[in-house]
């Protein structure tokens, strides 16, 4: 299927949007300036917005603790999510939640999770919603290598399958369960074929290539709105960062981060392919790069200034009454 100018655009600048972010996030903690820990997902790019390019503020998403690609994919505003991980009064979640746990439920994000294997559970909740009140809404779990080995997991797939749900699991594969190999922990070395042993169509998308996940991720979500029920995608990805911030990477191989910068960009791999096929032109791109470039800055100013959650703020937001 053939984008339109406005969307590869708008594709690219969501995929720009996200590097820029965590690159940034990476410079500001590491001055202090972010409290907590930080999963950033630089590299991933593609996974989040081939996929996210197919849905709507009423559909849902939950997360990882990798999760401020996913929310920008999803349409999160950029400035109160970094007003979120610098814990000040604006962001997301009031300034309390910080990056493991930013959510917006007006985009239907349900949140970065800090439990591995959270976010299947509560797709399958979004899911049996949008079909009992035929909303004609998908639901889609972000869920990493190690948590696709998670009961949780397998208890939500069989569940979609059994309930033929529209929920879609994206098994974002990027090599490394925290610091273990997925090669070595995955004992099937196959997360698709396994979620296909469930019952459900499960394809294998390549994370380098926007266009691959775009198109994988369509046929997913069309076959869930439809009502053929639940899918499972696995996107062969990489990260560019450790595990967390500050992660110093022993487990990983000499020049290994260099070499996929160098070859797997899945940015770099966009710009060559819609450049080569006239479909945009270096200049657009480059405009698109300046001008993610002022919000990322804008938005760390206003971080900077802003002020932290009153301590009146300390209880609120932690019970919701039905």
């Amino acid at each position: 299927m053939q984008l339109s100018h406005e969307a590869l655009l708008t594709a690219y600048r969501s995929m720009v949007t996200i590097r820029r972010f965590e690159e940034r996030v990476q410079e500001e903690f590491s001055k202090g300036g972010i409290p907590g820990f930080v999963h950033l997902y630089a590299g991933q790019e593609a996974s989040a917005v081939g996929v996210c390019s197919h849905l709507g503020p009423r559909d849902y998403i939950a997360s990882t603790h990798r999760g401020h690609g996913h929310s920008i994919a999803k349409g999160c505003d950029v400035t109160g999510m970094m007003l979120e991980l610098f814990a000040k009064q604006g962001g997301l979640c009031g300034g309390k939640g910080g990056s493991m746990h930013i959510a917006d439920l007006d985009q239907g994000m349900l949140g970065a999770n800090g439990i591995v294997g959270g976010g299947p559970p509560l797709v399958i909740g979004a899911a049996l919603t949008a079909k009992t009140l035929r909303t004609g809404n998908v639901a889609v779990s972000f869920t990493g290598d190690g948590g696709s080995n998670q009961g949780t997991t397998f208890e939500a797939m069989n569940m979609a399958v059994v309930l033929q749900l529209p929920a879609i699991f994206v098994f974002e594969n990027n090599g490394y369960g925290e610091y273990t190999a997925a090669s070595y922990a995955v004992g099937c070395h196959d997360i698709a074929g396994r979620a296909a042993g469930f019952g459900m169509p499960a394809v294998k998308a390549n994370g380098d290539d926007f266009f691959d996940v775009h198109e994988a991720a369509r046929e997913a979500i069309e076959r869930a709105r439809g009502g053929g029920g639940p899918s499972a995608i696995e996107v062969n990805t990489c990260r560019f960062y450790g595990h967390h911030s500050g992660d110093a990477q022993l487990y990983r191989g000499k020049d290994e981060v260099k070499r996929l910068r160098d070859e797997r960009d899945c940015l770099k791999h966009f710009r060559r392919r819609v450049t080569e096929a006239g479909l945009l032109d270096a200049h657009q791109l480059d405009e698109v790069d300046t001008g993610v470039a002022n919000l990322i800055e804008q938005a760390v100013v206003a971080a900077r200034a802003g002020e932290p959650p009153q301590s009146g703020a300390l209880l609120t937001d932690v019970y919701v009454s039905y």
